[in-house]
């Protein structure tokens, strides 16, 4: 996974907008393929969608991905996979929306712990 950093993120909802991950905490073994899931609902037309990675408090969140969506023709659910897990992709993950038209509020939904152990 490749990142850069990103600013601090607006945590304002617009109406009709929400996101959530399907699972609150995700494990496994370093080397395994992991996905995460979030499933999002919006009134708007158009939408882009974005994940981002916190690993600690003394820093501001990392931008990983983002992806365009028409709400109308896809499944409403964004999806990033992470092959070959290391130990130092443990980190907190989230999920979040904006609508394409207005595209100055973004919805941020709440977080998925992702925690890799290295093999004993």
């Amino acid at each position: 996974i490749s990142s850069s950093a990103c600013s601090v993120l607006p945590q304002r909802l617009t109406a009709g907008d929400s996101i959530s991950p399907e699972r609150g905490e995700v494990s496994g073994r370093e080397g395994q393929s992991v996905t995460l899931r979030c499933r999002y609902e919006t009134s708007a037309s158009g939408v882009r969608l974005y994940w981002y990675r916190h690993h600690s408090d003394v820093q501001a969140p990392q931008f990983i991905l983002w992806k365009e969506a028409r709400s109308w023709m896809e499944e409403k659910q964004i999806n990033m996979t992470i092959s070959s897990a290391a130990v130092t992709d443990s980190a907190v993950y989230y999920c979040a929306v904006r609508p394409t038209v207005t595209g100055n509020t973004i919805t941020l939904g709440s977080h998925t712990l992702l925690n890799f152990s290295g093999f004993l």
